[in-house]
């Protein structure tokens, strides 16, 4: 445990280090602008790096209070983001009680199965039983109107928003020895390369974007940002490689499959956003739209990245 400690204020102080440098470079760029005068660019990256000051106090809060505050984080994250996918869905009167049960019964037992390290029924309970549960409640009602694109809808939001986004908090359940007390670390490395993946495709494409990589879904993506993006959060991953149970070129090779997953994940749920004609799935963040807007990258990454290291690290 004295290690793991360690290695979290370590990264701690090398993250609040490196917002302090970013706070510093948004204030003197906003200082260097004439009088009166406003930049879009500017107040987006000011506002995205205070919003960023409050994630990263919140995360490292949970972080303290161990198992149960990851777990809380994570339950309030899932609650909030299937409210806003819920609210952007053509559900009707009839999906009243389907509803109820995702946020008061579904969701709660996911997390529930967590705590408990039930791993067996927590990966098949949404997929299996959610998926079978939601239409028998819907058609009790006798609603048959868009049934099944409502049903899909309801379906949908609770893979995204909790089943997967539910694998973050999971990775305290695995065993991996010689890492033992040191599983939060583990989030720690996938939450920060997927929001460095982030931030690095924004950056590197407004330094040398030209080319386009999927107008029709998100504009503002570019070939050179993904590939600058990609490639310096990979080099990133591996050199974090000391707060993982892996090797630099296995830190690597995960970094970039997070990156990837992240990637593809943050276009799926730009489609969705395009269907619905909306530009953000909310506005609880300043600067970042809503949760799922951060979310986004993260849950379709996380899946991916328990189960890699569950059947290659863990013995549970």
């Amino acid at each position: 445990m004295n290690a793991a400690n360690s290695d979290l204020w370590t990264l701690v102080l090398g993250i609040f280090t490196l917002l302090v440098v970013s706070s510093a470079i948004g204030y003197l760029l906003q200082r260097r602008l004439p009088a009166g005068k406003s930049n879009a660019a500017i107040e987006n990256l000011n506002a995205r790096i205070k919003a960023w000051w409050i994630m990263v106090i919140l995360i490292g809060l949970a972080f303290l209070a161990g198992r149960i505050g990851v777990l809380l984080l994570f339950g309030f994250c899932s609650f909030a983001a299937l409210r806003e996918f819920i609210t952007l869905t053509d559900t009707k009167r009839a999906d009243h009680w389907a509803l109820a049960a995702a946020f008061f019964v579904v969701m709660p037992i996911q997390y529930w199965l967590l705590w408990e390290k039930q791993y067996g029924i927590f990966s098949i309970f949404i997929p299996v039983y959610a998926f079978l549960l939601m239409p028998i409640i819907s058609v009790l009602r006798g609603d048959t109107e868009r049934f099944l694109i409502r049903i899909a809808e309801v379906q949908w939001a609770l893979m995204i928003c909790v089943f997967c986004a539910s694998h973050v908090p999971a990775l305290l359940t695995l065993t991996i020895p010689g890492y033992e007390g040191r599983n939060v670390l583990l989030i720690a490395f996938l939450v920060i390369i997927v929001q460095l993946s982030d931030v690095l495709q924004y950056v590197w494409g407004k330094l040398l974007g030209r080319t386009k990589i999927a107008p029709s879904l998100s504009p503002s993506k570019t070939v050179e940002g993904f590939v600058g993006g990609v490639v310096s959060a990979t080099l990133i991953g591996a050199a974090l490689w000391w707060i993982t149970p892996f090797t630099p070129f296995q830190a690597g090779v995960l970094a970039f499959i997070i990156t990837m997953m992240g990637f593809f994940g943050g276009l799926v749920m730009s489609a969705i956003k395009r269907d619905r004609g909306v530009k953000d799935w909310g506005h609880l963040i300043e600067g970042h739209g809503g949760l799922i807007d951060r979310l986004d990258s993260v849950v379709f990454s996380a899946p991916i990245f328990f189960h890699i290291v569950r059947y290659w690290w863990s013995t549970t």
